[in-house]
C-alpha cells in the first residue's frame, strides 16, 4: 500500500528530495537555488495558479508560502482565532495577520504554558502574597498584593513577550517541543511597580548574582512537590528599568491564562523568564538551578554544530537576549491583487535587548531589497512599527519577504539560522504568498 504522506512531512524528511520529487526541482550545490525544469515550472504555476516571475532566485527545499501556512484556527478561552498546538499544557499561537494591532490585545496574545494553571478560584488578589527570599536576600519578606500595588511606584511600559521556540516547525532535522510558526510572539502594554524598586526593599547581599521566579502553576504529574518551571535572569537583568511585576494588561486586569493576578515581565529574552502566577522571587548567589534552568531547557550549543548532532548538556549555553526577528501582519498571505495598484504592507520587528535599525522587504527570493518605513518604539523593549508600498512588475505568483537588522548590524537570515536540538531562536526572513493579476 502506498504511503500518503502530507507536504509538511515530506519536506521535513529531506527537503532538497522533497523539492525534486514534488516539482523536479534540482539544486545547485554552491548557490542553494533550486533551478525548476519546464516542466517542473508549469506543475509549481499550476498548482499556485499563477506563473512565477522570479522562479530562478528561490531557494532550494523550500516550500512556497502559499502551502507553508494554514488557517486551521481555533478559539478558546476567549482568544480570538489562535492556533492551538497543544491542550496539556495549552499552548495556542496567533497568525500573523491576527497580530496587526499596535498593541497586542489579551484575545490574541499568544499562550505558552508549561504546567497547569492555578484554578480561577484560587486566585484571588485580596489573599495573593508574595514572598522575596533566597541565599542573597537580605531580609526574607512577604508582601500582599494590596501592599505591592499601595507601596510602590506604578509604571506603564509596552513590551514585547516571544517563546524561544518560536519559529521551531521550520528547523531541520525536526525538534521536539511544539511546532511554533510565526505567532509566539506580543506586545501588550503592562502596568506594575519595578522589579528592582521591591529587591532593594528587601535588600541585596554582595555576592546575589541571580534573580528567580516560582509560580502557583501545577506540573503536568500532579506531584505537588514538582515545579513545571522556575527560571530566572542575572541580576542585572532583574533591575533594568523595563523589568516589571505587572497586574494590569492594556488597563484591565491580567487575564487567568496571563498570569493573573501577578507576573513578571524580563522583556527581551524569552518569555520563560517571564514567570506567571507569581509567588516566590529568589535573589540567588549561583545561578538559578530550577526546573527549566539545566540540560537542554531553553538552551542552545555554545559552539555551532552540524544540524542532528547530540549536544552534551555540559556545551549548551542559556538563551538570553532574543534575536532581531519581523513579521508582516497584513496582508494576509494568499492574497489575490490587481497589477495596477500599490500594494500596501506593513508589520513589526524586535530585537530582543536592542532596538531595530532597519527593515526591508522583497519581493524577488531575496536578490533585492526595499527599505521600509520604520517607527521608533513606544519605549525600550516596544516592538517597532514598519510599512512599504509594493509595485509588481508583472501579474504572476510572488513572496513578500522581510528581514529586520538591529542597531549592531546583525541581520535575519533569509532561510534558517545555526541548527540547535532544541529548535529555538529561529528568526528566519517572514514570508507571504501574493497572487498578482491583471
Amino acid at each position: 500500500m502506498k504511503k500518503i504522506m502530507g507536504l509538511h512531512t515530506f519536506y521535513a524528511k529531506n527537503s532538497v528530495l522533497a523539492d525534486e520529487l514534488t516539482w523536479g526541482r534540482k539544486t545547485d550545490p554552491v548557490s542553494r537555488r533550486g533551478f525548476l525544469r519546464n516542466t517542473g515550472l508549469i506543475s509549481m504555476s499550476v498548482a499556485l495558479g499563477a506563473s512565477i516571475p522570479f522562479a530562478k532566485n528561490m531557494p532550494a527545499g523550500l516550500i512556497p508560502a502559499a502551502f507553508a501556512q494554514t488557517d486551521q484556527l481555533f478559539e478558546l478561552f476567549g482568544k480570538d482565532g489562535l492556533t492551538l498546538l497543544n491542550d496539556r499544557p495549552v499552548n495556542a499561537e496567533t497568525p500573523p495577520h491576527l497580530l496587526d494591532e499596535r498593541v497586542t490585545s489579551a484575545s490574541r496574545l499568544f499562550i505558552r504554558n508549561n504546567g497547569i494553571q492555578p484554578d480561577q478560584e484560587t486566585v484571588n488578589p485580596d489573599n495573593w502574597e508574595l514572598t522575596i527570599t533566597g541565599e542573597s536576600c537580605i531580609e526574607t519578606k512577604t508582601i500582599s498584593f494590596n501592599e505591592l500595588k499601595e507601596n510602590f511606584k506604578h509604571y506603564t511600559l509596552q513590551l514585547q513577550l516571544e517563546c524561544g521556540g518560536n519559529g521551531r516547525s521550520e528547523f531541520f532535522p525536526p525538534a521536539k517541543g511544539n511546532q511554533w510558526s510565526t505567532g509566539a510572539i506580543g506586545c501588550p502594554e503592562w502596568t506594575g511597580v519595578r522589579l528592582s524598586d521591591v529587591l532593594r526593599y528587601v535588600g541585596i547581599k554582595e555576592d546575589a548574582i541571580y534573580v528567580a521566579y516560582e509560580g502557583k502553576d501545577r506540573h503536568l504529574s500532579g506531584d505537588p512537590e514538582k515545579k513545571p518551571i522556575s527560571r530566572g535572569v542575572p541580576l542585572w537583568k532583574a533591575m533594568e528599568n523595563e523589568s516589571l511585576l505587572v497586574w494590569e494588561m492594556n488597563g484591565e486586569a491580567l487575564p487567568l491564562i496571563h498570569g493573573a493576578p501577578l507576573r513578571m515581565i524580563c522583556s527581551g529574552w524569552p518569555a520563560s523568564v517571564s514567570g506567571k502566577w507569581l509567588s516566590r522571587i529568589l535573589i540567588r548567589n549561583k545561578v538559578h538551578d530550577g526546573a527549566k534552568m539545566k540540560g537542554q531547557s531553553y538552551r542552545v550549543p555554545c559552539k555551532p554544530v552540524i544540524p542532528g548532532t547530540k549536544v552534551a548538556d555540559k556545551d549548551m549555553c542559556i538563551i538570553e537576549s532574543m534575536p532581531v526577528k519581523s513579521i508582516i501582519t497584513y496582508p494576509k498571505s494568499g492574497l489575490t491583487h490587481l497589477l495596477k495598484e500599490k500594494l500596501k504592507i506593513r508589520g513589526h520587528a524586535w530585537a530582543g535587548d536592542f532596538s531595530v535599525k532597519n527593515v526591508y522587504a522583497s519581493i524577488d527570493f531575496g536578490a533585492s531589497w526595499q527599505l521600509t518605513k520604520l517607527e521608533k518604539p513606544v519605549n525600550r523593549f516596544a516592538w517597532q512599527h514598519w510599512k512599504q508600498d509594493i509595485i509588481f512588475p508583472e501579474t504572476g505568483y510572488y513572496e513578500v519577504w522581510v528581514r529586520a537588522e538591529d542597531e549592531y548590524g546583525n541581520s535575519q537570515p533569509m532561510i534558517l539560522p545555526q541548527w540547535n536540538p532544541r529548535g529555538y531562536l529561529n528568526n528566519a526572513c517572514h514570508r507571504i504568498a501574493i497572487n498578482v493579476r491583471a
